[in-house]
């Protein structure tokens, strides 16, 4: 990649759901063969339990795995979704609990299972992890918790008067194709520019995913024009991005560099950034969803800026880990570490952002799978399952996938 000079100084550093429209579809996944699962874990039986209040799902393991949980309404349903983990035999049907009208499951992406429970009334879950104890081995447990217990109880009747909550918003996922216009980034031994692949890459993360409920991605730019570095930033701020995702080629002078690598904002390039912010009086009023640092004291407005840059670097790191381990499904990884580098379109201080190098276009064999469509595919679907596992997990406050309203600023 042809970087900038203050950016080349710095260098040294699932799908999530389909809309269920998708799940409607769900009834007759249940009916596919076991043997259709490529996966290591599996749920020898299910067991459930029932009171007034609460309904329990024990799903016993053979060994741990990786779940999430989530609420959808109209109709109301609770998705379990485990990943890489099969059925020892077909799930029972549950009796009508109150709470619970019927339970289906299939397979996601070849080898992860979703469990679908339709809801009678609307129900709170909480899921957890049981290890084993005694006679008893890995557990998955689900409790549904009437959300019917939870109207009203402020020490008065159930009539009594509740501020009005905003309603809950997507996800928003900025999506920045590397160059453009008379930039083109690096270019191939094969004449391969590394705009035109960037571009087509970002198309494809934009189309997977626009079809996950509670993700809205945007682009930065869709056709070949030229954005400076630090528009691209205010452009993503303007759309309210929850995640920057900047993507681009690699290129280095020895043709045998190949692999894919991603980066988040390093420390210096953070506090190098900070006196920036500090003094752009339209940056600092609207900082932090409408928390104005220049209604502070600069020692107290530096530490907002550094408290915050800090935890936006951390959440940056933790969704580069899950965008670069599936991007060690697709090929060679240049590094198995997320790298820490002063790019310029990482310096929001309040927006998680990560740099996604694809490959080397300096190499010819990784240029060759850079113009192919198939491997471009590749690339978009890793991306896309790596920030759909981030955000399935931690969803900001007040979004769809987080299924709980935002703080109140004041």
């Amino acid at each position: 990649m042809n970087r900038p000079a203050q950016e080349r100084s710095g260098l040294g550093r699932r799908r999530f759901i389909r809309r269920l429209g998708g799940i409607g579809g769900m009834a007759a996944l249940g009916a596919l063969p076991l043997e259709l699962f490529a996966a290591r874990g599996q749920i020898q039986r299910l067991r459930y339990s029932h009171n007034q209040n609460r309904t329990r799902l024990v799903f016993d393991l053979n060994g741990p795995v990786e779940h999430s949980v989530f609420t959808l309404s109209e109709p109301d349903r609770v998705v379990i979704d485990i990943e890489q983990t099969a059925l020892h035999k077909p799930l029972p049907q549950l009796r009508d609990t109150g709470l619970v009208a019927r339970l289906r499951h299939g397979v996601r992406h070849g080898h992860d299972l979703r469990v679908v429970i339709d809801l009678s009334v609307r129900a709170r879950p909480k899921s957890f992890l049981q290890r084993p104890s005694g006679d008893a081995g890995w557990r998955l447990v689900v409790d549904l918790h009437d959300n019917r217990l939870y109207a009203g109880r402020s020490g008065s009747e159930e009539t009594a008067k509740r501020a009005p909550q905003k309603p809950l918003r997507d996800v928003v996922v900025a999506i920045d194709a590397g160059h453009g216009g008379r930039d083109p980034g690096a270019v191939g031994r094969h004449g391969t520019h590394e705009k035109d692949v960037t571009l087509a890459v970002a198309l494809k993360l934009e189309r997977l995913l626009k079809r996950q409920h509670g993700i809205r991605p945007v682009l930065i730019r869709r056709s070949d024009k030229y954005i400076r570095l630090r528009e691209r930033v205010r452009l993503a701020r303007a759309k309210k991005a929850d995640l920057f995702v900047s993507i681009h080629a690699d290129a280095f002078r020895d043709q045998r560099a190949r692999g894919s690598s991603v980066y988040a904002l390093s420390l210096r390039g953070a506090s190098s950034e900070a006196a920036r912010w500090m003094a752009d009086k339209e940056n600092s009023s609207d900082l932090f969803g409408g928390v104005a640092l220049d209604q502070h004291s600069d020692l107290v407005a530096s530490v907002l800026l550094d408290l915050a840059q800090k935890a936006t670097i951390q959440s940056s790191l933790d969704i580069g880990d899950n965008v670069l381990g599936r991007l060690k499904r697709v090929g060679r990884v240049h590094k198995h570490e997320v790298e820490q580098a002063g790019f310029a379109v990482l310096r929001s201080p309040d927006i998680p952002s990560i740099l996604v190098e694809t490959a080397f276009i300096s190499n010819p064999r990784e240029e060759r799978k850079l113009r192919s469509a198939a491997y471009q595919n590749k690339l978009a679907l890793a991306m896309s399952d790596g920030i759909l596992h981030h955000f399935k997990r931690k969803a900001p406050p007040g979004t769809i996938l987080s299924g709980r309203p935002a703080p109140a600023v004041g």
